[in-house]
């Protein structure tokens, strides 16, 4: 079994997949740490805005996402109580891909990562990593089969962390809360087959304690998904003894917002809710890394903007120029002036394009779970639906964080 190389990565979600193929086909041995197996389910709200579509197509699973996906997203609504108001969502100055679109981390993710090992990138699923030892230029990581529990060391000059928001490193396992606020927010999934929504459209709900969004994703499924406080959830679990969680929270989304149970009324729930959290927002990049962090391990925005898959792919492809580029200039990978310069780098761009997302949606997301504070604002929406347009574009939705000339240098090869 191959032990070295010249990254490792962990986790194979949207993130990893992406930096490990573009690593591969650059020429990096590339070693990806998995520890569950694809296809899975996971707490997503699944949409991915048009500024990603051409990375997709670039990373070779345009045909596929095409063929998978739900229907462009033309439209975004607004949910709250009573109300709906609708608003067009800016096109994308991007040939062939203007609209945004859905599809179920299940597909999303196998289509990924059966790219990375096209690529040749040495996919170790389901493994974990069990510690992390070594610094900038010798990273050293024990990883353990889930299946046979069978050990490795793997070793190599770069690591770079791709992990979920609830699935922590050795690392950082020990500092993990345990204790729950009232303020920390859950994460609830649920698909629907035959519902009401209209096609194009993007609901964004409105709701005391809470916010979330639903769609069409492929095969005609509705994606319904939410982030609700811990406290309000308490609350609605004690009016509702002996009910599963995620029943109570459908609940009080079709009381809370007339829009879903307009939606919901003919559809029917396939599978059990998905629940995850609390969610963490926040920028995670430290200046003291040893190692790089892409995806939700760099950052993390609330989900109410729907840019999670957006800063997930987007980062990988930043980081991924930085690495490959200055390898090419410098013609070493890993010691320590190089990693600091990488690092400096990719740290720079990441907060240059994500961090306006992660404050527009803390703003968004507050004032979502607060309906009686935003009320005006709301009556406001009513009369100007376009604020909600200018409130897509200033999120980010159509803005890429990787110029297009970097994306067909480094999806091609060429930068090998």
């Amino acid at each position: 079994m191959q032990t070295n190389f010249d990254a490792i990565i962990i986790g194979a979600g949207p993130a990893g997949s992406t930096a490990a193929i573009l690593l591969a086909r650059a020429g990096w041995s590339v070693a990806l740490v998995e520890k569950q197996r694809f296809p899975r389910r996971k707490v997503c709200g699944e949409c991915i805005a048009a500024s990603n579509l051409p990375l997709l197509e670039a990373l070779g699973i345009g045909i596929e996402f095409d063929a998978h996906a739900g229907p462009p997203l033309h439209q975004v609504a607004l949910m709250q109580r009573e109300q709906t108001i609708i608003a067009n969502l800016p096109p994308a100055e991007f040939p062939r891909h203007a609209w945004g679109r859905a599809l179920g981390r299940e597909t999303l993710d196998t289509l990924l990562l059966g790219q990375a090992r096209l690529a040749r990138t040495i996919v170790m699923q389901p493994w974990t990593v069990e510690s992390m030892e070594g610094t900038a230029g010798d990273h050293r990581c024990e990883i353990r089969s889930i299946e046979s529990g069978k050990r490795e060391i793997l070793r190599a000059p770069v690591l770079i962390a791709a992990n979920g928001s609830w699935e922590s490193l050795p690392s950082g396992r020990a500092t993990r809360r345990l204790g729950r606020r009232p303020s920390d927010l859950f994460a609830f999934k649920a698909n629907f087959r035959g519902s009401a929504l209209t096609d194009g459209l993007l609901p964004v709900l409105s709701f005391k304690g809470g916010y979330g969004g639903m769609v069409v994703a492929g095969d005609g499924i509705t994606t319904l998904a939410c982030c609700i406080r811990s406290d309000r959830l308490e609350a609605l679990r004690r009016e509702a003894p002996g009910m599963r969680a995620g029943d109570v929270v459908e609940d009080a989304l079709k009381r809370d917002c007339r829009g879903v149970a307009e939606a919901l009324r003919p559809a029917r729930r396939e599978g059990e809710w998905l629940a995850s959290g609390p969610i963490a927002p926040g920028i995670r990049l430290r200046y003291d890394d040893e190692h790089f962090r892409i995806g939700n391990a760099a950052g993390e925005a609330h989900p109410i903007i729907g840019e999670g898959m957006s800063m997930a792919i987007q980062s990988a492809w930043l980081l991924c120029s930085h690495l490959i580029f200055t390898k090419q200039e410098q013609g070493i990978v890993g010691k320590a002036a190089w990693h600091r310069e990488v690092g400096h780098q990719y740290r720079a761009d990441w907060r240059r394009h994500f961090a306006p997302r992660l404050r527009i949606a803390a703003l968004f997301a507050h004032l979502a779970m607060r309906p009686a504070v935003s009320a005006p604002l709301f009556s406001m929406l009513s009369w100007a639906p376009p604020i909600l347009t200018k409130g897509a574009l200033i999120s980010g939705k159509i803005r890429c964080a990787v110029d297009l000339e970097t994306v067909a240098l480094l999806a091609s090869g060429m930068a090998h």
